[in-house]
């Protein structure tokens, strides 16, 4: 048998079976191309799902994949267990209509026993109850003795969904040897046992499943396999789990010289620290390929888990003793021994480790954030008492704490948590971000009201028409819209970004307007529309003409991105890729990986660079040629768009080609003018601006011509004058602040007699208080520096309300901190009674009230506290 690494494993698959006519395509994102009902990618065939369900054509017949994957069903078993983990690759063929069982079989065999060389009595085969046809195939063709070949049930054998295509499955399993389990296959198997791994499921995609218990042969059967690439590596490598396995245990390694501890494989429920290295070990693996699919830490259903599993690491990575930011150091082994296979890890490496750096720190910032509320939050429960579930959401939406992190400290003071409560907050906020996520149907295809392949690709003719005849094929109603489908059309479906036309369908009995077009997988467009007069039916001639305007100002705006993703490369730096975008008729937004807030001379800078390739009006050429071509020439692929092998390029000026689909000037003159209206950051590590081109620009900058001469206007100066009048405003604001500050801190002078004259005896202790308004917390302190200078032995304690706030002091003299008081005890016991915090030193502390309407409860608290 063969010892093979992980990237070995994989290539010998790959290769295997493009020697067999198999088209090899790359891992796809991931992150769901337009698949609603998957958060992420969590299987082999997941992204195939179209070509299955005929919504959308295969590239070929065969088709051979690594696909990276990620489930986190069972995360918070990741780490105690050898087989549990959240990412994963899992190796598959494919076959659409082509091939069937014989040949799946055959080269399943030939692949494990010739290729990988495993000796057959190490192998048992499964198959489902009812699939004599497997089991001969098994059996007299391939060999296998009857006495390694077992029927099992639909639950373990049989692949399906609630409808759709589905089968029953063949299962190949490696034995282990006796040490880790009986015997007996089927009582191994089913008793949970190491002993017989499954490491290959082929399944037999032959019938249709339309409801339960009834089903339909299929007219055009599929294949659909699926290998876990890290368990084929640990069979080859020989190794207890896959976390020893070459790759993996690289990660790990470096986990424990970071931490400076022994790895021993333990799995004891008491041996935490083994837990730890291999929870951080998995995560950071997730946490790369994710960034690498341009996800990005966030509070969305899939940036949450990114999140989630980033923070899960770190904290675990405390639990070991490590005390400064150490993932990205993980995150440098995972690319170095995965960018061969993938090589988007090399080419996004400086933004991955960038972002990784960022959320850790900024994870340790709330953690200590969030360990402060949660000990104040325990402070006001009583011995074995119960933090409710609100908070304990409280703490982990806005500290990232983890739930498991809140009950461990929970327990250690022998208190309690409401985990049903919490359970019930985080659905709610899963159920508002789903609400957020457009509801599309089984593959997000939406329904069209038609079968994919019932009708032809939509012919469009808009790059070079703004109108054209068409024939009608199909009208569906949807609520108050219609649905229409043409041959061809003039109108630009929502791609890339760009907004789709508008424009009106005039036939001879109806006419509709077109507000909006998407295309479906199989190329179809799709308009969406509102009779205005009339029906309009299948098999009408239509006349169909986009709103020009409309068009001629989304494409202003669109080749304005390409220049504006030119211009941050070269004011920022050749790293800054494109995150997101879209085009409208009266703006644009841009996305971009960037880690720091520009500069006002850095905005600046970026507005000339646009303006000036506006104003030399650059050439647009725009061409169709092979993908290798368009890599040869340098052409920058965008942000969450799919390619084909033919690719359109669109190069302004010969300087800066792109793949895009949208429309484009002729010339950049086009455009105008180019303004940025907007800057800020959107998540971790991202940034947006917004922008306007042409008349928007100008109208633009006539709205802040109209602001400037209406403050003007106000301040009765001349706009050329207004800068001056507004400092002279300020400085006299300053003069006026400042006196009024004088005349306050007079006033309080006043009252120092009478507060000094007005002592109470608490406890032993003599108590000076007062409450006064007007004065915030610095002229409170300058008062009590007056005060305390003047007392010979006490405590102080000042209050003072100023503009809806209260603010609260305590300062203390030597002979009382001598008896014991504790000025930061007192302040405290103040804010708790007021909704608030604070602290501060024996001598001195203070805080702000939350509930300035409860100050006189505060002060009550405060000198009960002295008792």
């Amino acid at each position: 048998m063969k010892k093979l690494g992980v990237n070995e494993v994989r290539e010998e698959y790959l290769a295997f079976f493009e020697e067999r006519e198999h088209l090899r395509l790359p891992s796809f994102s991931l992150v769901p191309d337009g698949d609603k009902s998957l958060l992420l990618i969590n299987a082999g065939m997941a992204p195939l799902k179209p070509y299955f369900m005929g919504s959308a054509a295969p590239p070929a017949k065969r088709v051979a994949t690594c696909q990276k994957c990620i489930r986190t069903g069972d995360i918070e078993e990741v780490g105690k267990t050898a087989r549990h983990g959240t990412f994963f690759e899992m190796l598959g063929n494919f076959s659409f209509a082509n091939y069937f069982k014989r040949e799946t079989i055959h080269w399943a065999w030939e692949f494990v026993t010739g290729r990988l060389e495993i000796p057959k009595d190490k192998l048992y085969i499964t198959v489902y109850l009812e699939d004599d046809e497997a089991e001969e195939i098994w059996h007299k063709e391939v060999g296998v003795p009857m006495d390694r070949i077992y029927r099992m049930g639909k639950d373990e054998n049989f692949w399906e969904l609630s409808v759709g295509p589905c089968g029953p499955c063949s299962e190949i399993y490696f034995d282990r040897g006796p040490e880790f389990g009986q015997d007996d296959f089927m009582a191994s198997v089913l008793a949970g046992e190491d002993r017989y791994l499954e490491f290959w499921n082929l399944v037999f995609i032959q019938f249709n499943r339309v409801e339960e218990d009834k089903y339909e042969d299929l007219p055009a059967k599929g294949i659909d396999t699926g290998m876990g690439l890290e368990r084929m590596a640990m069979i080859m490598q020989g190794v207890n789990s896959i976390f020893d396995v070459d790759t993996i245990k690289a990660v790990r390694d470096e986990v424990c010289a970071i931490a400076g501890v022994k790895y021993t494989s333990s799995y004891k429920p008491e041996d935490r620290r083994d837990a730890s290295i291999r929870l951080i070990t998995d995560h950071i693996r997730s946490v790369v390929f994710m960034m690498s699919d341009g996800i990005t830490p966030g509070n969305g259903e899939r940036e949450y888990v990114l999140k989630r599993l980033l923070r899960r690491a770190a904290r675990h990575g405390r639990l070991l003793g490590i005390s400064e930011p150490f993932l990205a150091r993980l995150a440098q082994i995972v690319i170095d021994n995965s960018k061969s296979a993938y090589p988007v890890l090399a080419e996004k490496q400086d933004y991955i480790l960038k972002l990784i750096n960022l959320e850790e720190e900024r994870f340790y910032e709330t953690l200590e954030d969030g360990m402060a509320h949660l000990q104040a939050l325990m402070q006001k429960l009583e011995s074995g008492g119960t933090l409710d579930g609100v908070h304990a959401f409280k703490l982990h939406d806005t500290y990232g704490f983890p739930l498991e992190l809140t009950r461990e400290i929970l327990e250690e003071q022998g208190l309690k948590l409401d985990e049903d409560g919490f359970r019930a907050e985080m659905e709610a906020q899963r159920a508002r971000a789903r609400a957020a996520r457009e509801d599309a149907g089984y593959t997000g295809t939406g329904d069209f009201g038609f079968e994919g392949a019932e009708y032809p690709p939509t012919e469009f003719v808009g790059y070079k028409e703004s109108g054209c005849e068409a024939t009608v094929l199909h009208v569906a109603k949807q609520g108050d819209e219609i649905l229409i489908l043409l041959d061809k059309t003039p109108v630009y479906a929502e791609a890339g970004g760009q907004k789709a036309d508008f424009a009106t369908l005039k036939t001879a009995g109806g006419q509709a307007e077109i507000s909006g077009c998407v295309k479906t997988p199989n190329g179809q467009f799709v308009h969406i529309a509102r009779i205005t007069n009339g029906a309009i039916s299948a098999g009408d001639s239509a006349k169909i003409s986009i709103d020009t305007t409309r068009r001629e100002d989304i494409t202003r705006h669109h080749t304005a991105t390409h220049l504006l993703h030119y211009a941050l490369g070269k004011v920022l730096g050749a790293g800054v890729t494109q995150a997101g975008a879209s085009k409208s008729p009266d703006s644009l937004r841009f996305d971009f990986n960037h880690f720091a807030p520009l500069a006002k001379d850095e905005i600046r800078a970026i507005e000339d660079e646009v303006n000036r390739n506006i104003w030399r009006n650059l050439p647009v050429y725009i061409e169709e040629m092979p993908m290798a071509r368009a890599k040869e020439m340098g052409a920058v692929a965008l942000f969450g768009e799919k390619y084909g092998d033919m690719v359109r390029v669109v190069d302004i000026g010969g300087e800066w080609p792109e793949l895009c689909g949208g429309t484009h000037v002729a010339a950049t003159g086009e455009i105008g003018a180019f303004k940025i209206v907007s800057e800020g950051g959107i998540a971790a590590g991202v940034r947006r601006i917004e922008a306007v081109v042409g008349n928007y620009a100008l109208a633009h900058y006539r709205g802040v011509e109209d602001r400037l001469a209406e403050a003007a206007g106000l301040l009765k100066v001349p706009v050329a004058n207004l800068l001056s009048r507004i400092e002279q405003l300020t400085i006299s604001n300053k003069e006026l602040n400042k006196q009024l500050e004088q005349l306050k801190q007079k006033d309080a002078q006043a009252a120092t007699g009478d507060i000094l004259n007005k002592g109470e005896e608490i406890g032993g202790i003599t108590l000076y208080s007062a409450t006064l308004d007007g004065l915030d917390m610095d002229a409170l302190r300058k008062l009590s520096d007056n005060l305390i200078g003047q007392m010979s032995c006490g405590v102080l304690l000042l209050a003072a309300t100023a503009d809806g706030k209260a603010n609260i002091l305590a300062r203390a003299t030597k002979d009382a901190l001598a008896k014991g008081v504790h000025c930061g005890n007192i302040v405290k016991a103040a804010a708790t009674a007021a909704g608030g915090g604070g602290g501060g030193r024996p001598d001195m502390a203070q805080a702000g009230l939350k509930e300035a309407a409860k100050l006189s409860e505060a002060l009550t608290a405060a000198k009960q506290s002295l008792l």
